[in-house]
């Protein structure tokens, strides 16, 4: 919900200066401008100038989150264009080496949500692509129901490749669930449809070493919460019956509609069902908690967040982390995701998030905006946002939260999503006028009925006879 999507792409480069950020974030923290893969990844180094890649969209169904699913079954694929050899390997081209891990203050494995088009297998050297020590795909098309068994290729080469590159795929690799299953489902030929397609990602997780597993825990159907909660746990036990270690992770949501998951009571009474509790665990999209009312702003409300959570879920059930920021305001309900520094939370509370000691060697992926308008004016993705994202982060990370030098750059973003954040303000600002309008229209409605009934009692015959 709420994400760009990411698609098949053909290649189109342009030159381009990478912000500041990165620059700051290898002084800040000493590294070497050597680009030599170390036993832990990558060293980290003082990147000035790279090259941007930037691909013009080809629609495809298995790539970034914000993809709408509705009617896109019914929708013909537009034809694959041959790609050169040139334009293959300028798209496995890195934009930035990999933080070793043992250079951070704290262990963060941050990174993002990277294609895994043309087989998961590929969805690696995207992640090394721009300098992630973390990553989250699609194990298959989230956009329709019927797909192909995992090709057993595919499966050898992805274990080649976690092992080539140093990732441990069952800590920091962290698959997405389709938006077409809902585990809520009441009823019984689509709850069984959702079932399988959901325990079929599962499966693939078992064959791929994978032991995270993210999803959207569903949508009521207009049921009652608390049979939609029971609903979800009972297809979560089935599944956990059906596969062999993979924890399912649920991911709290905004708080639109029906949708299950916007108040941590309603993640708490999921896993209070769930048999097995050492396979369940929580994912936090920090857009969606601030949407739904949690704030994250300020140290001391991270710290009441943190406390609440932990109080009535359990920090034991935090698996991992969505980062990013929110380009609607705090408690309006709207899932739209802002890049880092750009939003109302702002470059502080990614600070309190980078710098929390028990969210430590947990998988944070980006799922940020990276479209942009090419020359052309025609939508192409830029990955140096996630790069450059990438980099940011890991520089939070044990600075001083008043260091001039920070605080100028998150004045910067701040400046550079205003517009944004405005259109948004009044957006949400005319809804609450118009709902606050329509509660006062019914309330007076109501006040009129019940004035009128009070007459009608009054003149009622029998009354005309009653003495004081």
């Amino acid at each position: 919900m709420g994400r760009q999507p990411t698609r098949k792409v053909k290649s189109q480069v342009a030159t381009a200066t990478t912000t500041a950020l990165v620059e700051t974030n290898a002084s800040i923290n000493g590294t070497s401008p050597s680009g030599r893969k170390s036993a832990e990844g990558y060293a980290k180094v003082e990147v000035k100038k790279t090259t941007v890649s930037k691909r013009k969209i080809v629609q495809a169904d298995d790539d970034f989150e914000n993809d709408s699913p509705a009617g896109d079954e019914t929708k013909k694929p537009t034809p694959k264009k041959r790609r050169t050899k040139a334009e293959k390997e300028e798209d496995n081209m890195p934009l930035a080496p990999r933080t070793a891990i043992s250079s951070l203050k704290r262990a963060m494995y941050i990174g993002a949500h990277v294609s895994g088009a043309g087989g998961v297998q590929n969805s690696v050297q995207n992640a090394v692509n721009i300098g992630a020590n973390a990553f989250a795909l699609f194990l298959k098309s989230q956009r329709k129901w019927a797909n192909p068994p995992l090709a057993d290729e595919a499966k050898t080469q992805f274990h080649a490749a976690v092992k080539e590159h140093g990732y441990a795929a069952g800590k920091h690799v962290l698959p997405h669930g389709s938006y077409l299953v809902n585990l809520a489902q009441a009823d019984k030929t689509k709850a069984d449809q959702a079932y399988d397609n959901f325990v079929d990602d599962l499966q693939r997780c078992d064959a791929l070493g994978i032991r995270l597993y993210n999803f959207h825990p569903g949508s009521t159907g207009g049921d009652s919460m608390e049979a939609a909660c029971s609903r979800i746990a009972a297809q979560l036990n089935k599944s956990h019956k059906a596969t062999k270690s993979v924890i399912t992770v649920l991911e709290n949501m905004c708080g639109s509609g029906n949708v299950v998951g916007s108040r941590f009571e309603e993640l708490r009474d999921i896993i209070s069902h769930v048999e097995d509790k050492s396979r369940v665990g929580v994912c936090i999209d920090t857009c969606h908690a601030f949407a739904a009312g949690y704030d994250l702003r300020s140290p001391e409300a991270f710290a009441e967040t943190v406390a609440k959570f932990d109080e009535i879920v359990g920090l034991k059930y935090l698996r991992a982390f969505h980062l990013n920021d929110s380009k609607a305001p705090l408690g309006s309900h709207r899932d739209l995701h802002a890049n880092i520094g750009t939003g109302f939370l702002g470059l502080r509370a990614f600070h309190n998030i980078m710098n929390h000691e028990s969210f430590q060697n947990l998988p944070m992926v980006l799922e940020t905006p990276i479209d942009e308008k090419g020359p052309d004016g025609k939508t192409v993705e830029n990955k140096q946002i996630w790069t450059d994202e990438i980099k940011l982060l890991e520089s939070l990370i044990g600075r001083d939260p008043e260091d001039p030098e920070l605080l100028a750059k998150a004045t910067a973003l701040q400046a550079q999503g205003a517009d944004e954040r405005k259109k948004i303000q009044d957006q949400v600002d005319k809804k609450t006028q118009k709902d606050a309008a329509a509660a006062a229209k019914k309330a007076a409605a109501g006040k009129g009925k019940a004035k009128k009934k009070v007459v009608d009692e009054d003149s009622d015959p029998e009354c005309d006879s009653c003495t004081e």
